[in-house]
């Protein structure tokens, strides 16, 4: 058995265990290709909004400048780090700058997530694990503020999970993390609740004689981990905030990125799932009961909101790869030679860098606009209105030019009944909600997308006309001597 090994691990090649860095640079290479679609999401505009606002003014928001109707209502952005990097990066090379920061995030993200699994899996099997990975977070992969903490997350957790396999308590070093994490990002909070039940597997595994000790110095590293999350600008302020979203109730299911998985159609959650349940059946895998337990929380979480199927794509595999390795194979051995490797490193760097700036000169990054109302606002701004009833979609651009909005993708600020109540209105699930807000706030016009409900119901309604359309957005102007110049189509058949 002595002489397999040591062959092994003489015959075993010098550069094995390079899987995070090809990963690492394939996935940067293909978000820069794709950059634009980083800039699809209209909050990118609102985020380095507050970014700039937090340089220009050296300190963080403590109450909201930006809408009309909740003007000087207290609000704390709790990712105000990533706001501002994102903002530096816009300043100094334009679009380009977020797409790379984004872009380099996300490519950290799924190095550091190889990393982790190929000390535990073989490289083909922890290839599986990034493809599917990457499928499940595809969708949510934006330049946001999220993406900056995803390689935090996967570290955090990776951590914990590495010190739980080895039955004891996670490095201080880990601490600095969760101060960056929550800077970042409010999702920090999730990385506090996950120290629990680590540590509970962790305790539960190791020998009784050493379980005392082992949980006293979890119970010490959560309580460090809890007082560092303290170390932002708002203090344990940012821990309280951070609830407020999931406290939205009947609003989170109207948000996209909230609400439940869909299966209607096979998507890459359901076959991830499917694959899974399959290769458990047929290998007779098996867990211990708190890795199950940690796992079926994070498909519960994901089954739950769209948005957590990025959580069970990167951390579930870090569930799994102990428990894994000992029922279908471990690691291949890594080679003893590791001196060609910073050369390597320094190359690949080199290279990307080089491609990077090729490429950013060549190519030009832009958000995407085509469903934003850039004419529509480009009119409105000449109109000098101060209260104008928004989609909720068109925030973020709104915010960007300058224009107060009615309401914006800062939906903890607006709370559930107000977010709820927009909804009703500009859907017209309870047309009596349109026309009580446009009382109430005295509203001066709307800026609605052409198709809504809303905006169809105005183009009928006395005192109300419409000055500007195109296919993305109109506009009505509240005018009382105005009457609506098409009624509605009657069909003489209709009985």
């Amino acid at each position: 058995m002595t002489l397999s090994v040591s062959h092994a691990t003489e015959q075993a090649s010098p550069l094995r265990g390079l899987l995070p860095l090809w990963v690492g640079a394939g996935i940067y290479v293909l978000f820069l290709l794709a950059g634009n679609r980083l800039l699809i999401d209209p909050d990118t505009l609102w985020q380095i909004t507050v970014g700039q606002w937090i340089i220009d003014n050296r300190a963080v928001p403590e109450i909201d400048v930006y809408s009309f109707t909740m003007r000087g209502q207290p609000w704390i952005s709790t990712q105000w780090l990533a706001q501002v990097l994102y903002a530096k990066a816009y300043a100094a090379f334009g679009w380009s700058g977020p797409v790379v920061l984004a872009a380099g995030a996300i490519s950290a993200t799924f190095a550091l997530l190889a990393k982790f699994l190929s000390r535990r899996l073989s490289e083909s099997t922890t290839l599986v694990f990034i493809a599917a990975a990457l499928a499940l977070t595809v969708p949510h992969l934006l330049a946001r503020p999220h993406v900056l903490a995803l390689p935090v997350m996967v570290a955090w957790v990776g951590g914990m999970i590495a010190a739980a396999d080895r039955r004891r308590a996670p490095s201080l070093w880990l601490l600095p993390l969760m101060a960056l994490w929550a800077n970042l990002h409010g999702g920090f909070v999730f990385g506090l609740v996950l120290i629990a039940p680590i540590a509970l597997d962790a305790v539960v595994s190791a020998e009784a004689r050493l379980r005392r000790t082992l949980l006293l110095r979890w119970l010490a590293f959560g309580v460090a981990a809890l007082l560092v999350s303290w170390c932002t600008p708002y203090g344990w302020n940012a821990l309280l905030a951070s609830q407020k979203i999931l406290g939205l109730g009947a609003a989170l299911p109207l948000i996209m990125e909230w609400r439940p998985a869909d299966f209607g159609s096979l998507g890459a959650l359901e076959v991830c799932l499917l694959l899974g349940i399959g290769l458990a059946l047929y290998r007779g895998i098996r867990l211990p009961p708190l890795r199950i337990v940690l796992l079926l929380g994070l498909v519960h979480m994901a089954l739950a909101q769209a948005r957590a199927g990025e959580i069970l794509a990167l951390l579930g595999p870090l569930v799994l790869a102990a428990p894994l390795a000992r029922q279908i194979g471990g690691a291949e051995p890594a080679g003893a030679n590791t001196a060609p490797r910073g050369v390597l490193f320094a190359g690949v760097g080199i290279v990307l860098l080089a491609g990077t700036m090729a490429y950013a000169s060549a190519h030009r990054f832009e958000p995407h606009t085509r469903g934003s109302p850039v004419a529509a606002v480009t009119a409105l701004k000449q109109l000098n209105l101060s209260r104008v009833f928004n989609d909720y979609d068109f925030g973020g651009y709104l915010i960007a030019n300058g224009v107060a909005t009615f309401i914006d993708g800062r939906t903890e600020l607006y709370g559930e009944k107000f977010f709820v109540d927009h909804n009703a209105a500009s859907g017209l699930m309870k047309p009596e909600n349109l026309f009580r807000l446009l009382e109430e706030y005295r509203i001066e016009a709307t800026l609605m997308r052409t198709q809504s409900a809303a905006t169809r119901l105005l183009d009928h309604i006395d005192g109300w006309q419409k000055i500007y359309s195109d296919d993305i957005a109109t506009i009505h102007l509240r005018k009382p001597g105005a009457v609506h110049t098409a009624g509605p189509a009657v069909d003489p058949r209709a009985k």
